[in-house]
């Protein structure tokens, strides 16, 4: 409850202004017929939109805003929507994530410019998420994060089809020969039947669940499904919520804690997230000032198992999940590893949103005791092919490549690999080990998602599979292999990746945690000698990053990003 003398907010550095200051800033925003008692101090709410017709990922966004609003003029709030770059790994090119990075400071500079005490995010495809979390954790205002939800589950002739992960398994299908391209097209519509995100366990639901796990969203945030009414319930309640978190003085620092963190990486385990995880948590706490590396996600969570039975790693979809009981059900599952005083959005516990949360459908979601599969969180690999750290998802691997001696067939960019990997004549087998250069922060640039490379033909008419692929780049949450990602230092930063060359042997030994190239330090040092950085953009936004972007073991932020502004106004006068 507010007390008779009303606090001074934020918001009343602009509307509590008398003069021509004052005048300016009510004026103009009472053209859209907003009444003078908006402005008498009570809390000012951004909802910040990632809506756009090129994202069809976060299509309801219209109308998830218009039940934030409800909310928050049902708790006395004044909410005012703002728009910033929407990023939608579906359509940009050369990928989204080369553009996380500048999404986050629309987000934080629009925060802080404008009369704001609170922050509700309305994020969707997989790369808006991190990147409104890392803007507003650097302004540090009340905020609650909003998901869109994923679409409705696939179907294509009576079969589930997941997004992501249906189209690789069919697309190498119609490249060994047993599948027809009418076919594949015709389960395009199939596949994305409602607006809303990728409906497997790929990066945009991964995120959705990390926000809840680490306290920033309200119960049930990751899996109602984007078209059910249930999520603009959630909507029109975290528009309430927000009001009550600014008279709180709940900031976004409060929540996200190192604990807040553990606990994530613990969850993400138990879901089977996405490898992208990894990299979007380690930029949200860089801009917090938490102490969070790459062997957290190793020490705390490679142990623990996958309780959630859904594609890629296994059969079922998000809209399944929902109904099993989502992730509550999955946290309280695993309650006995994690940090039950967390503090959450809720104003409550993690422990006090979790209690009792039911499951409906244990073959969806498994307990500890029969889990889905066992020791399934990401590991860490390190040696002289990775100094700082590469990834690997086990459960989306196979098991009998987990500890593999192969030679290397090197692809040294991407259009070097689309150019050569179709060819017959191509020398690969599938006892062999296919590497990716260039395709990191710096070297695509924006670190794309083509670390899960499509394999020969010759090997797929074999009815092989998988085979190990090694890359600096990552790949979709969708996605699926025995595939390392994110290696560091990447080849164009002149890591060790950049000096293999074909036919050099490598050992990749999961359980070990190790990956290594069986070259002497001495022929490395001759190649490091003859090697060469690739010329740098010239200009503009692709020149900021190249210049600035910090390795994937620190979560490819800029570095000068990292840390936050704080949400002092400035007060300069026009």
């Amino acid at each position: 409850m507010e007390s008779a003398k009303k606090p001074k907010r934020r918001s009343q550095e602009w509307f509590g202004r008398e003069g021509k200051l004052g005048f300016y800033y009510r004026s103009w925003l009472k053209s859209a017929g907003n009444p003078h008692d908006m402005f008498d101090g009570r809390p000012v709410i951004g909802i910040c939109n990632t809506w756009s017709e090129t994202t069809p990922c976060n299509g309801s966004f219209r109308e998830l805003a218009e039940h934030v609003k409800r909310g928050i003029y049902e708790a006395g709030g004044f909410p005012l929507e703002f728009p910033v770059m929407s990023l939608g790994e579906t359509q940009m090119r050369p990928t989204a994530m080369l553009f996380r990075n500048l999404a986050s400071m629309d987000v934080e500079e629009s925060i802080r410019a404008n009369p704001m005490d609170g922050v509700v995010l309305l994020m969707g495809c997989d790369k808006t998420t991190p990147a409104l979390m890392m803007g507003a954790a650097s302004v540090d205002l009340p905020t609650i994060g909003l998901s869109g939800g994923p679409s409705l589950s696939g179907n294509w002739r009576g079969r589930p089809v997941g997004s992501g992960t249906g189209v690789i398994q069919m697309s190498e299908m119609v490249r060994a020969g047993e599948l027809s391209q009418a076919d594949f097209t015709e389960a395009e519509a199939c596949m994305q039947r409602s607006k809303g995100s990728c409906m497997t366990m790929g990066t945009a639901s991964t995120m959705a669940s990390m926000i809840e796990a680490l306290g920033m969203a309200l119960p049930e945030n990751a899996a109602i499904p984007a078209v059910d009414a249930r999520r603009y319930r959630l909507a029109q309640l975290a528009g309430r919520r927000i009001v009550e978190m600014v008279r709180e003085d709940l900031t976004m620092s409060k929540i996200l804690t190192r604990t807040a963190f553990e606990n994530a990486i613990k969850v993400n385990a138990a879901i089977g997230g996405s490898t992208n995880a990894v990299i979007h948590l380690l930029a949200i706490a860089g801009r917090l000032g938490v102490d969070l590396k790459l062997e957290d996600w190793d020490r705390l969570g490679s142990k623990l198992p996958c309780l959630v039975n859904l594609k890629p790693s296994g059969q079922y979809l998000m809209e399944d999940f929902y109904y099993a009981g989502g992730l509550p059900a999955v946290m309280n599952e695993v309650s006995e590893h994690l940090d039950l005083s967390a503090l959450t959005v809720t104003g409550k516990t993690l422990g006090e949103n979790i209690a009792d949360a039911p499951c409906w459908n244990r073959d969806v979601i498994r307990t500890l005791d029969e889990p889905f599969k066992k020791e399934a969180g990401i590991a860490v690999l390190r040696g002289n092919l990775a100094p700082d750290g590469a990834v690997i998802k086990p459960s989306a691997a196979s098991p009998n490549l987990l500890q593999h001696r192969g030679r290397a067939v090197v692809f040294e960019t991407i259009e070097d690999f689309r150019a050569r990997i179709d060819d017959d004549a191509l020398d690969i087998d599938e006892t062999c080990i296919m590497v990716l250069k260039n395709c990191g922060p710096r070297g695509y640039p924006g670190m794309a998602e083509v670390g899960n490379m499509p394999l020969p033909p010759k090997v797929l008419k074999k009815g092989i599979t998988d085979m190990i692929r090694i890359s600096d780049a990552r790949m979709s949450g969708t996605a699926y292999g025995t595939v390392v990602l994110h290696v560091s230092p990447e080849a164009a930063a002149g890591g060790t990746l950049a000096l293999v060359q074909n036919g050099d042997m490598i050992e990749l030994d999961v359980p070990g945690r190790k990956l290594h190239l069986d070259v002497a330090d001495d022929e490395l040092a001759r190649r490091r000698a003859a090697w060469k950085a690739p010329e740098a953009p010239k200009r503009g936004w692709y020149k900021l990053y190249v210049d600035h972007v910090q390795q994937a073991h620190l979560g490819a932020d800029l570095d000068i990003l990292v840390g936050g502004s704080g949400g002092d106004v400035e007060r300069h006068s026009h």
